[in-house]
């Protein structure tokens, strides 16, 4: 029958994880719950799940992992209403943005013998430039050839780390082991200061004195530097991640305005031979990531020599002895 993993949240990320383990079907049952009924039942359709379930607790009762793919300022509320209902050995994981705090609401809210590991994971550069969002974005190969970010919190039992190994694995990805301190350092800056710029860009622009013939001119660099926000489902998800991740989004902030500060005194100065300079670096820099970006080069066996790609007979196999205690010796 293979191990049941609930998946909470089926949106693009969810519902792509489900896809992907719908190749492994002797492996895994695949349960579904999204706060919209219609949207657990689509996702039922597509063949992300193989059963929704719409009563949140009742979802988790059986799961030998659960897996929350859901925005920041649900995760701790979910994660108090399963908690109750996780049999012993149960692994929950996220795929939220911040990480130390999800952390430390694991260790306030889970029974003793029930573990969290945090997942961060990178999607397919084919898929970067996409603007659908939500379950019809939801793709099987959406991590494929990419990495996994794994933060296990001290003292997590071993287990449960190779579990979310594993998973990577089954999803077409390499596994990366990081500290949630790095993590959260690195999505502040490549995931919510975007996004925060946009909305500031939008900010500046729309609705201010000019914009009513300014929209009509606005092309492809306004479309694409305020894109960050075309997947912003809701205005709270963003804050919550942000209050989150308060410090770094901070010193992130001060230096983007110091760096906008050095580009306005060139500008003012009319320092041109500086500018371009400054210029000419920022467009170096970013041709640079997205080659790499695209072939993925890091990739490589430097990020996965610790850990072995477990044979298909032995893929979450381990999972089991997490909840039961050993045989007595005869």
């Amino acid at each position: 029958m293979g191990i049941q993993i609930t998946l909470i949240g089926l949106g693009q990320i969810g519902a792509s994880i489900g896809l992907a383990l719908g190749n492994h079907t002797e492996l895994v049952r695949r349960v579904g719950h999204d706060r919209e009924p219609e949207i657990s039942r689509h996702a039922e359709k597509l063949g992300a799940i193989d059963r929704a379930v719409l009563n949140l607790p009742a979802s988790v009762r059986d799961a030998d992992l659960v897996l929350l793919a859901l925005p920041m300022d649900q995760i701790r509320e979910t994660m108090a209403i399963i908690a109750p209902n996780l049999k012993e050995g149960t692994v929950v994981m996220d795929t939220g943005p911040v990480k130390e705090v999800v952390s430390s609401w694991a260790s306030e809210l889970l029974p003793a013998k029930r573990y969290y590991v945090g997942l961060t994971p990178v999607i397919n550069p084919a898929y970067l430039h996409g603007v659908d969002s939500g379950l019809e974005a939801a793709r099987a190969d959406m991590f494929q050839g990419g990495l996994i970010a794994i933060v296990a919190p001290p003292r997590t039992h071993s287990e449960a780390i190779k579990l979310a190994a594993d998973l990577t694995r089954l999803l077409g990805s390499s596994p990366l082991f990081i500290d949630p301190l790095e993590v959260d350092s690195m999505m502040a800056a490549t995931h919510l200061l975007p996004q925060i710029l946009a909305a500031a860009l939008l900010n500046a622009t729309v609705d201010q004195p000019g914009w009513r013939e300014g929209r009509k001119l606005a092309g492809r660099a306004f479309a694409e530097a305020t894109g960050p926000l075309v997947q912003l489902s809701e205005p709270q998800t963003l804050r919550a991640s942000v209050l989150f991740n308060r410090e770094n989004m901070l010193r992130l902030i001060d230096g983007t305005m110091a760096a906008l500060q050095a580009i306005r005194s060139d500008i003012q100065d009319e320092k041109g031979d500086a500018l371009e300079k400054r210029l000419e670096r920022a467009r170096q820099g970013r041709e640079k990531w997205w080659q790499q970006r695209q072939a993925n080069e890091w990739a490589g066996p430097e990020a996965t020599a610790s850990v072995e790609l477990p044979s298909t007979s032995e893929v979450f196999g381990r999972l089991f002895g997490l909840g039961r205690k050993p045989k007595d010796k005869k």
